[in-house]
Protein backbone atom coordinates (compact mmCIF):
# COMPACT_ATOMS: atom_id res chain seq x y z
CA UNK A 1 0.00 0.00 0.00
CA UNK A 2 1.73 3.43 -0.87
CA UNK A 3 0.70 7.01 0.96
CA UNK A 4 -1.87 9.06 -1.43
CA UNK A 5 -1.42 12.46 -2.40
CA UNK A 6 -3.71 14.27 -4.27
CA UNK A 7 -2.80 17.50 -6.43
CA UNK A 8 -5.11 21.01 -6.54
CA UNK A 9 -7.08 19.39 -9.49
CA UNK A 10 -7.95 16.10 -8.33
CA UNK A 11 -8.67 18.04 -5.17
CA UNK A 12 -11.58 20.09 -6.70
CA UNK A 13 -12.63 17.48 -8.78
CA UNK A 14 -13.28 15.71 -5.37
CA UNK A 15 -15.42 18.75 -4.34
CA UNK A 16 -16.94 18.76 -7.01
CA UNK A 17 -18.03 15.19 -7.12
CA UNK A 18 -18.99 14.78 -3.86
CA UNK A 19 -21.28 18.04 -4.06
CA UNK A 20 -22.96 16.38 -7.26
CA UNK A 21 -23.68 12.99 -5.96
CA UNK A 22 -23.82 13.54 -1.95
CA UNK A 23 -21.39 10.01 -1.95
CA UNK A 24 -18.88 9.59 0.61
CA UNK A 25 -15.22 9.15 -1.67
CA UNK A 26 -12.39 7.43 -0.64
CA UNK A 27 -9.85 8.14 -3.54
CA UNK A 28 -9.85 9.57 -6.82
CA UNK A 29 -7.01 8.81 -9.40
CA UNK A 30 -6.25 8.82 -12.94
CA UNK A 31 -5.54 5.13 -13.52
CA UNK A 32 -2.89 3.91 -16.18
CA UNK A 33 -5.06 3.87 -19.04
CA UNK A 34 -6.09 7.71 -18.16
CA UNK A 35 -9.46 6.67 -16.91
CA UNK A 36 -10.38 9.22 -14.26
CA UNK A 37 -11.98 7.09 -11.34
CA UNK A 38 -13.28 7.81 -7.99
CA UNK A 39 -13.39 5.08 -5.40
CA UNK A 40 -16.75 5.77 -3.28
CA UNK A 41 -16.83 3.83 0.54
CA UNK A 42 -19.13 0.93 0.97
CA UNK A 43 -22.94 1.09 0.14
CA UNK A 44 -22.47 4.25 -1.19
CA UNK A 45 -22.49 3.59 -5.15
CA UNK A 46 -26.03 3.83 -5.66
CA UNK A 47 -25.97 7.01 -4.40
CA UNK A 48 -22.84 8.40 -6.06
CA UNK A 49 -23.78 7.14 -9.67
CA UNK A 50 -27.72 8.16 -9.51
CA UNK A 51 -30.63 7.53 -11.01
CA UNK A 52 -30.22 6.28 -14.42
CA UNK A 53 -26.66 7.41 -13.91
CA UNK A 54 -27.73 11.03 -14.01
CA UNK A 55 -24.65 12.11 -12.20
CA UNK A 56 -22.00 10.51 -13.99
CA UNK A 57 -23.18 11.90 -17.42
CA UNK A 58 -23.10 15.25 -15.45
CA UNK A 59 -19.61 14.91 -13.64
CA UNK A 60 -18.61 13.65 -17.25
CA UNK A 61 -20.05 16.75 -19.16
CA UNK A 62 -18.87 18.54 -16.31
CA UNK A 63 -15.06 17.40 -16.35
CA UNK A 64 -15.09 16.58 -20.28
CA UNK A 65 -13.31 13.18 -19.48
CA UNK A 66 -15.18 9.45 -18.84
CA UNK A 67 -15.51 8.47 -15.53
CA UNK A 68 -15.81 5.32 -13.42
CA UNK A 69 -17.06 5.13 -10.03
CA UNK A 70 -16.34 1.77 -8.03
CA UNK A 71 -17.43 0.93 -5.03
CA UNK A 72 -14.63 0.32 -2.00
CA UNK A 73 -14.67 -2.88 -0.18
CA UNK A 74 -12.53 -4.29 2.61
CA UNK A 75 -12.69 -7.93 1.33
CA UNK A 76 -10.32 -8.02 -1.42
CA UNK A 77 -12.33 -10.39 -3.67
CA UNK A 78 -15.44 -8.33 -3.70
CA UNK A 79 -12.89 -5.32 -4.06
CA UNK A 80 -11.58 -6.95 -7.48
CA UNK A 81 -15.15 -8.19 -8.40
CA UNK A 82 -16.68 -4.07 -8.21
CA UNK A 83 -13.19 -2.92 -9.75
CA UNK A 84 -14.07 -5.61 -13.02
CA UNK A 85 -17.95 -4.67 -13.32
CA UNK A 86 -19.41 -4.92 -15.71
CA UNK A 87 -17.03 -8.06 -16.54
CA UNK A 88 -18.03 -11.27 -15.23
CA UNK A 89 -15.65 -13.87 -13.81
CA UNK A 90 -16.35 -17.45 -12.80
CA UNK A 91 -13.99 -17.18 -9.60
CA UNK A 92 -11.44 -15.21 -7.86
CA UNK A 93 -8.97 -17.13 -5.50
CA UNK A 94 -5.97 -15.57 -3.33
CA UNK A 95 -3.34 -17.56 -2.37
CA UNK A 96 -0.90 -15.76 -0.30
CA UNK A 97 -0.16 -12.60 -1.95
CA UNK A 98 -1.02 -14.28 -5.51
CA UNK A 99 -4.58 -12.96 -6.94
CA UNK A 100 -5.89 -15.96 -9.88
CA UNK A 101 -9.14 -14.46 -11.64
CA UNK A 102 -10.86 -17.23 -13.95
CA UNK A 103 -12.39 -15.95 -16.69
CA UNK A 104 -15.79 -17.24 -17.95
CA UNK A 105 -14.34 -17.06 -21.57
CA UNK A 106 -11.46 -15.80 -24.19
CA UNK A 107 -13.53 -12.47 -24.57
CA UNK A 108 -13.64 -11.80 -20.99
CA UNK A 109 -9.97 -13.08 -20.51
CA UNK A 110 -9.09 -10.97 -23.07
CA UNK A 111 -10.56 -7.74 -21.41
CA UNK A 112 -9.47 -8.41 -18.28
CA UNK A 113 -5.51 -8.51 -19.48
CA UNK A 114 -6.22 -5.76 -22.55
CA UNK A 115 -3.25 -5.04 -25.15
CA UNK A 116 0.23 -5.60 -23.73
CA UNK A 117 -1.28 -6.35 -20.57
CA UNK A 118 -2.59 -2.91 -20.02
CA UNK A 119 -5.85 -3.74 -18.05
CA UNK A 120 -3.86 -6.62 -15.67
CA UNK A 121 -1.19 -4.55 -14.44
CA UNK A 122 -3.84 -1.78 -14.27
CA UNK A 123 -6.00 -3.65 -12.06
CA UNK A 124 -2.87 -4.59 -10.46
CA UNK A 125 -1.43 -0.55 -9.13
CA UNK A 126 -5.52 -0.24 -8.45
CA UNK A 127 -5.92 -3.12 -6.07
CA UNK A 128 -2.07 -2.84 -4.81
CA UNK A 129 -3.08 0.81 -3.25
CA UNK A 130 -4.99 -0.50 -0.52
CA UNK A 131 -4.32 -4.21 -0.27
CA UNK A 132 -0.85 -6.27 -0.57
CA UNK A 133 -0.66 -8.39 -3.19
CA UNK A 134 2.05 -9.55 -5.17
CA UNK A 135 0.75 -10.43 -8.41
CA UNK A 136 -2.65 -10.93 -10.57
CA UNK A 137 -3.06 -13.77 -12.68
CA UNK A 138 -5.93 -14.26 -15.24
CA UNK A 139 -6.73 -18.16 -15.92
Amino acid sequence: MSKITYNADLLKIMTLFESITKARLKDCFIDMNSLLTFVVYENEIGKAIGKKAVNVKKLERLLKRKIKIVEFNSDLIRFIRNLIIPLKVDEIQKEDELIMIKGADSRTKGLLIGKNSQNLKNLHNIVQKYFTIKQIRVI
